[in-house]
């Protein structure tokens, strides 16, 4: 699609954003027994479905980015939507991303947004080829419009014997004097997700070749029974000369729902808890089916707000929404 056709794209998705995307504030009913939080976004925009899943948040010069998945429409597979906001919490659909290249073909999704210096650069999943999927790479200088790195797709893990070899979730940070790809993997027999990491320099151009594998295993695997088989979702922040991974346990709606790690070099990592940080919510609540797939933000102003995924229909929506983080004698608690 053109920049011509994206813009009048953007602008037409402005003008629906009521109507077809944007926060439901539904009132508390005798089926919604709690009242909504004051965020509460699915973008419908591409199907009339309100599904929006794999939120990550940015600032980039005089607004808030998000970037997060699309569902599949038409014979098309999953994308990503873009949309902005001035406040954290009202929330405007501006573009979809369109495939580009075979590796896209079908579909792409779980976006993790970076910014360094002028430029936005996103790293997503290839979407649909099971063991094949990976991580791909692009840059934007506006937020919205973005090109495709020419080596794409840029990192999966060799296949071992603790991976199949595929790589989806991507988390890319800065930890020291390298960035570090955390990713979700599958082991060999396909039933457990585990979470790798890759790292490059700092001076990287993040193509296919500047990766390397950090390590012979997974940095973080399930281990309590909330967790099921599955780790997923990572994302990082640092605070205090620590850095702490919020992560998704469980598959989704089984319930999914939001742990936490902390490390002091970015590949060692503790749990916090054997119990979940951000649990799903009680039944009748707009996240009784789980609160998954973590993003931490952390704002200009040193304030952190972790944004997740729920519904309370086991998928056949997904809405976003984000609660404030505080700390604590070195612990995140919530508000």
């Amino acid at each position: 699609m053109n920049r011509t056709l994206l813009h009048l794209l953007a602008a037409a998705m402005t003008a629906a954003a009521v109507a077809c995307g944007g926060n439901d504030t539904t009132e508390a009913t005798a089926d919604n027994p709690q009242q909504l939080p004051a965020m509460h976004y699915a973008d419908s925009t591409r199907n009339g479905r309100k599904i929006s899943k794999d939120p990550h948040v940015i600032r980039f010069k005089d607004r808030y980015l998000m970037y997060y998945s699309m569902a599949p429409a038409r014979n098309e597979g999953w994308t990503v939507g873009i949309a902005e906001s001035r406040n954290l919490t009202d929330w405007t659909p501006v573009a979809i991303m369109e495939p580009a290249g075979d590796y896209e073909a079908k579909g792409f999704c779980a976006p993790c947004a970076l910014v360094r210096g002028d430029t936005v650069h996103l790293f997503y999943q290839t979407y649909g080829n099971n063991e094949k999927d990976a991580i791909c790479h692009a840059w934007s200088t506006d937020g919205i419009h973005f090109e495709r790195d020419a080596s794409n797709p840029i990192f999966a893990p060799e296949p071992a014997a603790w991976t199949c070899g595929r790589a989806i979730d991507a988390e890319v940070a800065k930890v020291g004097d390298r960035y570090l790809m955390y990713y979700a993997t599958r082991t060999t027999d396909y039933k457990r997700q585990i979470i790798g990491v890759a790292e490059a320099p700092a001076d990287t151009d993040f193509s296919r070749g500047e990766w390397r594998q950090v390590g012979d295993g997974p940095v973080l695997e399930p281990k309590y029974p909330w967790e099921e088989t599955c780790t997923e979702g990572a994302s990082v922040v640092e605070k205090d000369g620590k850095y702490y991974m919020f992560y998704a346990g469980a598959y989704n709606n089984r319930p999914q729902q939001v742990g936490v790690a902390v490390s002091d070099d970015g590949i060692r990592w503790t749990k916090m808890s054997n119990k979940p940080f951000l649990a799903n919510g009680d039944p009748g609540t707009w996240n009784s089916s789980e609160s998954g797939h973590p993003h931490i933000f952390k704002n200009t102003d040193g304030r952190t707000y972790l944004f997740y995924q729920g519904n309370n229909d086991n998928g056949k929506t997904w809405y976003l929404s984000n609660v404030e983080v505080v700390w604590r004698d070195g612990r995140p608690t919530l508000e």
